[in-house]
Order: C-alpha cells, then sequence, then structure tokens
C-alpha cells in the first residue's frame, strides 16, 4: 500500500477515488512515565517518554489508515495527513488521514 502526503504518486495515475479514510489512536503514558517525565520538565529539554508516545502513536494510526484503505479496495493513500491533540492531562490522540484511491501506471485506463 503506498502512502503518500502528494496528490500524485510518480508513474500512477488515479482512476478512482474511493473515499476518505482514517486511522485513530488515543493513547496514554503510564504513571510512572508521567512522572520521569515531570521530572525532566525541570532540567528542560527533551522529553523522551512523550516523543516515543507520539512517534508510537503515529505509526500505530498509519497502520490503521492502512487498514481501512484494504478494507475499501485500495491501492493507495493520497493527500495523508496527521491531526493530534490531547485529552485531558494524560492522554494524546493521533488522526491520521487521506484520501483512499485506486491506481493505474500512467498511460493505461481502468476497464
Amino acid at each position: 500500500m503506498i502512502v503518500t502526503t502528494t496528490e500524485n504518486i510518480a508513474g500512477q495515475e488515479v482512476v478512482e477515488s474511493l473515499g476518505q479514510v482514517f486511522g485513530v489512536v488515543v493513547r496514554s503514558r503510564g504513571l510512572a512515565g508521567n512522572i520521569v517525565a515531570g521530572l525532566r520538565t525541570i532540567i528542560g529539554g527533551e522529553i523522551k517518554e512523550y516523543s516515543a508516545l507520539v512517534e508510537d502513536t503515529r505509526r500505530h494510526a498509519i497502520d490503521r489508515l492502512v487498514m481501512n484503505a484494504r478494507l475499501m479496495g485500495a491501492d493507495a493513500v493520497v493527500m495523508m495527513r496527521f491531526d493530534s491533540g490531547s485529552i485531558g492531562q494524560t492522554m494524546n490522540e493521533v488522526v491520521a488521514y487521506g484520501t483512499a484511491v485506486k491506481l493505474a501506471r500512467s498511460g493505461v485506463t481502468a476497464a
């Protein structure tokens, strides 16, 4: 499955748009992780516990996006974007979204 942030894919032509597709994940750091992260704010710099949380959550959101696109019969997802936010003080939400499409090689028309 091709997932791209661009509208076009080199050598491919979009022959059908199947509609919007998304993957949503909400995660929370455990109590110990929140305590360590809180201590790191005193020193300053990157808070690795939260960076890892957001990175894992983004990967999981893309996995769900791909799974949903496959269920729709898509070959690719174009114009993929992320949106994220906080829910309460300890939860992070990440949404990966885009347009599920069918592809054909450039110059080849679908029958």
